[in-house]
């Protein structure tokens, strides 16, 4: 039989994602999720209606091997500057909280992520408390800010103005270095003075966006090389240096004071730094990081070239602003330039430094935090502020390398694995110098099941599951404040009861205005479903399919495309095809 599929956005239907939650049961493991750091612990939202946040998000999946359960396909037609908070909470903040309630996935999300093309200004001027009424002249925050202060957002009352809206912000020393530099977890509480609570507190998810697209932010191909600049500098411990740049302008002073402290920080922890005046460092070569503040600059005319991983950043009133009357250089030039990471903010913020990174920003980088971590735990005020970049670049980690096995085998377990029955799993991991992990997390199809020791096992029964394809992970995670992460991941197959499903796709290179088709094969199922980045392809009935998919559908880049099998109401009943992944081209 043949199908043409046109367009759809239907989502995935409730039985491929029972499939996945049935897992749950399976394992033994703490109710508490320990996972952060890692790309099972994003949520990344996509806008269907922009080719462009769907070729970035392809491109982000495919770097990152963002699990494909991880990945949301919300359609977003309005402004892609702005829109109101009650607009924002309805249609945005909302369907993106419930999807992820709705795939059994809060134990283990710790960021937001949006792909690009969503607007980057949430205006609040129709809910200002009433003592602000006149005197906030600009009432608005940013997309990420008003997400990570969610919780606040959602209560209506405005809480999120507060100048210590952010507890995750870590106190600093009379020096104005940060005490400490600690990994974030979703599920981590904190108190009113900052500290880390496992019960109570205020709870936050961390936001960022991967790039803008729309007026003077940064093209999709430029958006594509910064991600994978990012992704290549992880724990490549940059040489380089980090330059803070001062002159006379308040948007320099504000945070000025604490750059030559912060260069002794850095040092100390075998990291170049330096303090330079002008605007932008001149003719240097080796630009790691950069905290400035001026309201326009030319990065090409400074002669300076970025590390691959740096943060640079910029205090000024509208680095955040992306139309093209906003007059100041946007943080999209940085990007542009090579920096992983910057931020801006979307309306007059004034001179205030709680609402712009602090300097020790760089010093939680370089102690390993990631670039979200270290954004947030830098911002005591983060509501209109926008954060752009890769958020899990992490140049100076020290990244666990992570060895599966099963229990008793002699030999580690490999890609492709045949697997039935009970299956008890265990790891290894090696890390440098006298760091040791302190526990290991099981993710079966993206979905977190279990966690043990290193000297502990998790037993899996396979029977229960469908056969097929299926991914695994396992995730070392240091015992360390910043949590640190490794993991290794295995596609292995389920067989336990004769079913089976083959995909074939041709082409598998494909230009954007052109069509795949999908030729599936079965046995012992009644039908299948075809999907890819969280949204159905297609549907077909009987055991031998072919379909048509505009590639338009899959976007740009490279798109992964998955297939399941069914027969009868049993998730025994079901199986996984192995994934195709097919490189749409742009025209």
């Amino acid at each position: 039989m043949d199908t043409r599929v046109r367009s759809t956005e239907e989502s995935l239907p409730r039985w491929v994602l029972h499939l996945l939650l049935l897992v749950a049961a399976l394992f033994c493991g703490d109710s508490h999720s320990f996972a952060g750091g890692g790309p099972e612990n994003l949520f990344l939202v996509v806008n269907p209606e922009s080719p462009a946040s769907v070729a970035i998000a392809n491109a982000y999946v495919a770097l990152r091997k963002v699990p494909p359960i991880n990945v949301m396909m919300l359609p977003w037609k309005g402004s892609r500057e702005e829109t109101s908070v009650a607009t924002f909470r309805q249609e945005i903040l909302d369907p993106v909280l419930e999807a992820i309630e709705g795939r059994s996935l809060v134990p283990q999300i710790d960021a937001i992520v949006y792909s690009s093309d969503f607007p980057w200004r949430i205006s609040f001027k129709d809910e200002l408390p009433e003592p602000l009424v006149g005197v906030d002249k600009f009432p608005a925050g940013s997309l990420t800010g008003m997400t990570t202060l969610l919780p606040l957002v959602k209560s209506t009352n405005g809480g999120w103005i507060n100048r210590e809206s952010n507890r995750y912000y870590r106190p600093l020393d009379v020096h104005g270095v940060p005490r400490e530099t600690i990994g974030f977890r979703g599920w981590y509480g904190w108190g009113s003075q900052g500290e880390q609570l496992e019960a109570g507190g205020i709870r936050y998810l961390l936001s960022a966006m991967l790039g803008v697209t729309s007026g003077r932010g940064n093209s999709v191909d430029e958006v594509v090389a910064m991600l994978r600049s990012a992704k290549a500098a992880d724990a490549t411990r940059p040489a380089g240096t980090i330059y803070f740049v001062t002159n006379s302008d308040v948007r320099t002073t504000t945070r000025s004071s604490v750059f030559n402290d912060t260069v002794t920080a850095l040092k100390g922890l075998g990291v170049n730094a330096e303090v330079v005046s002008g605007t932008l460092p001149v003719a240097k070569r080796d630009v790691a990081g950069l905290m400035t503040g001026t309201p326009n600059f030319d990065w090409p005319a400074s002669g300076s070239r970025m590390v691959p991983g740096a943060i640079c950043e910029n205090l000024t009133s509208f680095g955040g602003i992306f139309t093209p009357s906003a007059g100041q250089t946007p943080l999209s030039e940085f990007l542009r330039a090579g920096a992983a990471g910057s931020s801006g903010t979307v309306i007059e913020p004034y001179a205030d430094q709680a609402k712009f990174p602090h300097p020790s920003i760089q010093v939680h980088y370089a102690r390993g935090a990631s670039l979200i971590e270290a954004f947030y735990q830098s911002v005591q005020s983060p509501y209109q502020l926008l954060v752009v970049g890769d958020p899990l670049c992490q140049p100076w980690a020290t990244i666990p390398q992570v060895q599966i096995s099963l229990a008793g085998a002699e030999e580690p377990l490999t890609a492709g694995a045949v697997l039935s029955g009970e299956v008890t799993f265990t790891a290894t991991a090696a890390l440098a110098g006298e760091n040791t992990v302190d526990r290991f997390e099981v993710f079966l199809d993206g979905m977190r099941y279990a966690q043990f020791s290193d000297r502990d096992t998790a037993t899996l029964d396979t029977a229960q599951l469908a056969d097929g394809h299926h991914e695994l992970r396992i995730v070392g995670i240091t015992a360390s404040p910043l949590e640190t992460q490794g993991r290794q991941i295995l596609p292995v197959t389920f067989a336990n009861h004769g079913r089976s499903l083959q995909m074939t796709v041709e082409p598998q290179a494909v230009p954007l205005s052109g069509t795949v088709r999908i030729t599936l094969v079965g046995r012992d199922i009644d039908g299948a479903v075809l999907y890819a980045s969280g949204r159905v392809l297609g549907r077909t009935t009987g055991a031998e399919t072919s379909l048509e998919i505009p590639a338009s559908l899959l976007g740009q880049g490279p798109a992964t495309i998955q297939a399941t099998g069914r027969r009868g109401s049993g998730q025994a009943g079901s199986v996984h095809a192995e994934p195709v992944t097919v490189m749409v081209r742009g025209e």
